[in-house]
């Protein structure tokens, strides 16, 4: 499927639309793909296996040199404990991911499956960005389709979307230059998706990007979407500058009204793209929960584990009952799903007297009742 709106049109709609307008436009998409006033969440764990990585990204506050004495590489054993104590905590996902530390090959990374799967048969293991599958390639001496040969062997069938900052290069080059080009990116995820695999999108904006370039990664995804359809969810976040290097030139976070912008043209390009996650961990939870009336239709994972945003100065606590309360709060009724979105338990939509005054068309703050399409900046504060 191509996306109805043109470049220019999507440019113009996340530059100068107004907000509520554009919020309104995107929620009548949403509502026609998931017509049920239900929003969807997981719960996961994020281990990273080794905060040791060679890449240098210029946004990333996690990341330690390979000489660095606060530096570490967890054994497959130690991961998958940590993994097994999650799952008995409710989690059903775990996303691996890690830093590409210069001597950890494809068989270390096999080794971190095997370990999981022996332990926690039961939960669903969902590892490796393109970019690490790429970098235990180089490291391993084998080709990509070959590592994705052996993941699938093993029972693996999603991949994580990271590492797509901004999909097109001059961006590219200024964040992470020895991450992997904008085609390269694309490449795995197409790779992937020929060989059977599901995967989610990515995108970290507010930084050196412009509208413009925001819009071009949309398409990029679109379009791969149309050529192999193996992108189930996008989810987008903005940069948090922490302690990272770019911190320096850039000082202020992106704001929650340019966030509400970020998600509605998202589903209104990414029309091929099933769900379109709320990233309230990440942007709030006021603008989560709004980003529910303005494209999303999922509220992302209960972690019961995080560690790149927390050393980026951004943790915060969360639990099964605070992410129902969110959700039911302003009127839509909580399903938890699978990671790639079949059913695991339905919760009641609960009558309570803020949801009395909810409906589709409206958002309730600070004890007034807003029309979507009267939203402004000002009222959200």
């Amino acid at each position: 499927m191509s996306p109805t709106l043109s470049r220019q049109e999507a440019v113009h709609l996340l530059k100068h639309a107004p907000l509520g307008e554009l919020m309104a436009q995107a929620d009548q998409l949403r509502r026609q793909l998931h017509p049920a006033r239900e929003v969807t969440f997981v719960v996961d764990t994020n281990p990273n296996y080794t905060n040791i990585c060679v890449t240098d990204c210029t946004f990333c506050s996690f990341f330690r040199k390979p000489n660095d004495t606060s530096g570490y590489v967890t054994s497959p054993d130690e991961l998958a404990a940590r993994i097994e104590v999650a799952h008995q905590h409710g989690a059903t996902t775990a996303l691996i991911q890690g830093g590409h530390h210069p001597s950890l090959t494809w068989d270390y990374a096999r080794g971190l499956i095997e370990a999981i799967q022996r332990r926690t048969p039961a939960i669903h293991i969902h590892p490796f960005s393109p970019s690490e599958i790429s970098h235990f390639a180089t490291t391993s001496g084998m080709t990509i389709e070959a590592v994705l040969a052996d993941m699938w062997a093993l029972g693996i069938r999603s991949i994580p979307g990271g590492g797509a900052e901004i999909l097109v290069d001059r961006v590219r080059r200024k964040l992470a230059p020895k991450k992997l080009k904008s085609a390269e990116w694309l490449g795995v995820m197409r790779a992937a998706h020929r060989a059977g695999f599901k995967t989610s999108a990515t995108m970290t904006y507010g930084h050196v990007e412009t509208p413009e370039e925001i819009v071009e990664h949309l398409f990029e995804l679109q379009h791969l979407q149309a050529e192999t359809g193996g992108f189930y969810a996008f989810i987008p976040w903005s940069f948090k500058p922490g302690r990272s290097p770019l911190a320096k030139l850039v000082r202020s976070e992106a704001s929650p009204t340019f966030y509400l912008r970020v998600i509605a043209i998202a589903r209104l390009v990414l029309e091929g793209i099933p769900h379109i996650q709320a990233s309230w961990f990440g942007e709030g939870v006021r603008a989560g929960q709004l980003a529910l009336f303005g494209g999303a239709d999922d509220f992302g994972g209960v972690l019961l584990e995080e560690n790149v945003l927390r050393e980026a100065d951004h943790a915060i606590a969360t639990s099964v009952e605070s992410v129902l309360d969110m959700i039911q709060q302003v009127g839509f009724v909580p399903v938890q799903r699978t990671t790639l979105y079949g059913r695991l338990r339905d919760y009641p939509a609960t009558a309570t007297p803020l949801q009395a005054n909810v409906s589709p068309d409206f958002v309730r703050r600070r004890g007034r009742t807003i029309p979507i399409h009267s939203l402004t900046p000002e009222s959200l504060s």
